[in-house]
């Protein structure tokens, strides 16, 4: 009786693999808008609190920055890129609205794995590499469709709420505040199993 309590409480969990894409962008820095692609790869797991609400967790590579290109129509040659990859762990809640379609709410924090700043002379050179932060720490908000039995669609928005970068006191000509990142995603989720 017991073990198969256990059996049918272990069936409400599933698990699968997601893959997807960033455009991200970086407050505090003087390039505007989602213009940094970059992918995110890894599993994640969820389980059924009710009919209609569902807890989950992920673990996820993801690739964050900000990026300028230099603009021909306004003259200004200057390009900055930075490119931040980050191990992301979120845990989330979900609210069924309907059979297809969710909306989740809930927290992520990353651990930066490798980052980089670009300008037009390749990358920065070591005395002018400011360190950033080893964690990120972001609220999210994203909605989920249910495209088959077994894939799934997820649009979701990051933000930090603690800065991933602190402004050292002066002004540069790339950065002028705390810098906090900004993220868009879209992902599939596969999910494994029966």
């Amino acid at each position: 009786m017991a073990l198969s309590a256990f059996a049918a409480q272990s069936q409400r969990f599933e698990g699968g693999i997601l893959a997807g894409f960033n455009a991200s962008q970086v407050d505090g820095d003087f390039t505007h808008g989602y213009h940094k692609p970059g992918v995110l790869l890894g599993g994640y797991v969820q389980t059924d609190l009710s009919r209609v609400i569902y807890a989950g967790g992920e673990i996820k590579y993801s690739q964050k920055g900000s990026r300028k290109n230099p603009d021909t129509e306004t003259g200004d040659q200057e390009k900055y890129i930075m490119r931040l990859g980050y191990m992301d762990v979120p845990v989330y809640l979900g609210f069924r609205t309907s059979r297809a379609i969710s909306f989740l709410a809930g927290l992520s924090v990353g651990y930066l794995m490798h980052s980089g700043e670009w300008d037009n002379h390749g990358p920065f050179p070591p005395e002018d590499i400011r360190p950033f932060n080893e964690f990120d720490y972001q609220a999210l908000l994203g909605t989920r469709i249910e495209l088959t039995d077994r894939l799934k669609f997820d649009l979701r928005l990051a933000y930090s709420f603690l800065a991933t970068r602190d402004l050292p006191g002066e002004i540069y000509w790339y950065w002028w505040d705390d810098q906090y990142n900004k993220v868009i995603s879209t992902s599939l989720y596969y999910r494994l199993g029966r």
